[in-house]
């Protein structure tokens, strides 16, 4: 019997209403649309922290980042923590890594991976020591041999070449780049990870015009501008996006955001364009019967919600992510409601593949409600927020003095204290959410009632009996991963 293949699509600050399964259906993504026609729909999964680094390494590693080291940004993962590709049977799958990495060493093959194409330069002060830091990416390669020179000198940066013509884009060569290996390894098994930078900032590209700015539907939360009982960084973040704007646009009026929200949706549709000739070519080469075929992000995007910007905040627009999940053969969809959470995708992929899980992982197998329709096993979802990279706060500890619509809510001291406070969060099954901060910024959402969690009802006192209650869960579930974060009493 043939082994199964495993094609692993992510995006980099991808929502999960972009598609048509997550209830949009004004963005034009029809090969996503027709994924989800076509596969598991987790309409409730999770990030284990909503930033890139510590995402992605529990994408990769199926731990927690507090158990494999990377907390915050650019820490690199650690060589004896193992990835997926170095948990199979060594020699029996062909493994390529296609995209951002952004988990140390960015463009030098790691971690079990023989390909390895690489689309980024700008990490080269984070490569450790000895790596030859006059080397670079695949696409910068690319790039030169098709006539571009970085307009630096030296590295092509995001902002240019997120604005070259469509077939020199990211996303291209990325996908030419896996349909060439596909094809190449059709004859054996293989593990592809394929990740797209896009629909990460900056917030322009060559779709720019795909969609009208008119027919873009603000969020329903936008006008629940963060209040006095809501965190301080979240009220520092929305009053600082208004000042600076982002991607060279203001954000200052219902246009502006429009503008910006119609150029996301343009990324997340170029992005479409070139999972769709990934797709095309597995079934091309027949393979389609034999690959499981992952689609999800590592983190959302607020993209207007609460008048916000970007990850860094644990409001659903941020933590919540799209989950796809087609099994070989499938042609039908199912709708998975019950929380999960990305911790579990190391462990599922290795059970659908028929390899046992090794007994570090800390997710469990979602098999079960991928083949039979049980219920995922994991009754809640914990998320950790570690107090670190925290968004636009880094251009305001850049300010000598807060400006003066920040400094009317906070002093400096206090801006720093609220951008670096950890949280940890529980989502129920039912639809509780209690975020627990180490400052006292705690929130507690019926996100039944009030999905767009514009009511904070941990400033009720008669809710204090279930907040503790919610806090006995997170420190059940910090128990039994050794999260060692010792939180205020509720």
């Amino acid at each position: 019997m043939a082994k199964t293949n495993v094609l692993f699509l992510f995006t980099d600050e991808q929502r999960a209403d972009t598609m048509a399964a997550y209830g949009n259906d004004r963005i034009e993504t029809p090969n996503l649309n027709r994924l989800g026609r076509e596969s598991a729909v987790f309409e409730n999964a999770y990030v284990t922290q909503p930033v890139c680094t510590p995402s992605r390494s529990t994408i990769m590693t199926g731990l927690y980042p507090h158990t494999n080291g990377c907390v915050a940004n650019n820490i690199p993962l650690p060589e004896d923590v193992p990835c997926l590709p170095e948990m199979l049977p060594q020699g029996e799958y062909a493994t390529g890594y296609f995209g951002k990495w952004h988990l140390g060493d960015e463009i030098f093959p790691q971690h079990g991976f023989e390909q390895w194409v690489s689309i980024e330069d700008m990490y080269i002060p984070h490569y450790s020591e000895g790596r030859d830091r006059e080397a670079r990416s695949s696409y910068h390669h690319f790039l030169v041999e098709n006539g571009f020179e970085p307009k630096n000198g030296t590295v092509f940066g995001r902002g240019q070449t997120a604005r070259l013509p469509e077939q020199y884009s990211k996303p291209a060569f990325l996908a030419r780049e896996t349909c060439r290996w596909i094809r190449q390894n059709r004859g054996r098994p293989w593990v592809a990870y394929v990740n797209f930078l896009e629909p990460h900032s900056p917030f322009y590209g060559p779709r720019d015009e795909q969609h009208e700015p008119s027919e873009v539907r603000l969020p329903d939360n936008f006008e629940a501008v963060p209040t006095e009982d809501q965190p301080l960084l979240v009220r520092l973040m929305q009053r600082a996006y208004r000042i600076y704007g982002h991607s060279g646009l203001p954000l200052k009026t219902e246009a502006d955001w429009r503008r910006l929200i119609a150029n996301y949706w343009g990324l997340c549709s170029l992005v479409d364009t070139y999972v769709g000739d990934i797709l095309a070519t597995l079934e091309d080469c027949g393979l389609d019967e034999n690959t499981i075929v992952v689609y999800t992000s590592d983190h959302g995007d607020m993209m207007g919600s609460h008048q916000l910007l970007a990850k860094c905040v644990m409001f659903q627009e941020a933590v919540r992510v799209p989950l796809l999940v087609r099994l070989p053969g499938q042609s039908t969809a199912r709708r998975i409601a019950r929380p999960v959470s990305q911790v579990d995708l190391v462990p599922t992929l290795l059970d659908l593949m028929g390899h046992p899980a090794p007994d570090h992982l800390e997710g469990v197998s979602l098999r079960g409600a991928l083949k039979e329709g049980a219920a995922p096993p994991r009754q809640d979802v914990c998320i950790a927020w570690n107090g670190a990279n925290a968004s636009i706060m880094g251009r305001v500890a850049a300010e000598d003095e807060l400006p003066e619509p920040l400094a009317e809510i906070a002093t400096i001291e206090e801006a720093e204290e609220a951008a670096s406070d950890p949280v940890r969060t529980v989502i129920t099954p039912d639809g509780w959410k209690l975020n627990w901060s180490m400052r006292g910024d705690h929130e507690l959402y019926n996100l039944q009632e009030d999905p767009g969690e514009t009511r904070n009802l941990a400033v009720s006192a008669e809710m204090r009996p279930l907040m503790r209650r919610l806090a006995e869960r997170i420190r059940a579930w910090q128990e039994e991963v050794a999260d060692e974060l010792t939180l205020p009493p509720l």
